[in-house]
C-alpha cells in the first residue's frame, strides 16, 4: 500500500512541477508584456485620475491581480515539489511535515490564483495565452489538492 501511495505521489509531483513551470512561463510572458507595453509617463506629466499600478495592456481589470498571484503560486508550487521530492525519495515521517505544509501553502496560493482566474473569465476580454494561464491555474488547484491529500494519507 505504501508503495502505491509513493508512486501516486511521485506522479502527481511530476505533473504539478511541469504545470507550475508552465504557469510561471505564461505568467512571466504576461508580466514582461505588461512592463514593455504598460503605461509610461514622461517628465512633467501627471498620472491619470484612475491610474492603477497593476495595469496590464491585455485582458481586463482582473488580469493584473491574476497574473501576479499566478506567479507567486507558481514559485511556491515549484518549491513545494522540491520539498516533496525530498520526502518521496526517503519516504519517512521526518520529512512528511515539511513536504505537506509546503504543499498546503502552494495549494492555498493556487486557489487564490484560481479565484482571480474565475473573475477574469467572468469579466471577459482576454487573449488565448491568458485563457491558457487560467486553465492551468484551475487544473493545478485540483491536482495540488490531490497531491496534498496523498502526502497526508
Amino acid at each position: 500500500m505504501a508503495n502505491d501511495m509513493r508512486s501516486v505521489a511521485s506522479l502527481l509531483m511530476i505533473l504539478n512541477f511541469a504545470m507550475y513551470v508552465t504557469l510561471l512561463g505564461l505568467g512571466g510572458w504576461a508580466m514582461n508584456r505588461a512592463i514593455d507595453q504598460g503605461f509610461i509617463i514622461g517628465p512633467g506629466l501627471e498620472l491619470p485620475a484612475h491610474f492603477s499600478p497593476i495595469y496590464f495592456p491585455m485582458g481586463n481589470a482582473a488580469t493584473g491581480f491574476f497574473v501576479i498571484f499566478a506567479l507567486i503560486a507558481g514559485v511556491v508550487g515549484v518549491a513545494s515539489t522540491i520539498a516533496g521530492f525530498d520526502f518521496i525519495r526517503s519516504w519517512n515521517s521526518e520529512n512528511r511535515a515539511g513536504a505537506a505544509s509546503a504543499a498546503v501553502i502552494a495549494w492555498t496560493l493556487t486557489v487564490l490564483s484560481m479565484g482571480f482566474a474565475w473573475k477574469e473569465i467572468e469579466v471577459e476580454g482576454r487573449n488565448a495565452t491568458l485563457r491558457t494561464l487560467e486553465a492551468f491555474s484551475i487544473i493545478l488547484s485540483v491536482t495540488q489538492l490531490l497531491y496534498t491529500v496523498v502526502l497526508y494519507g
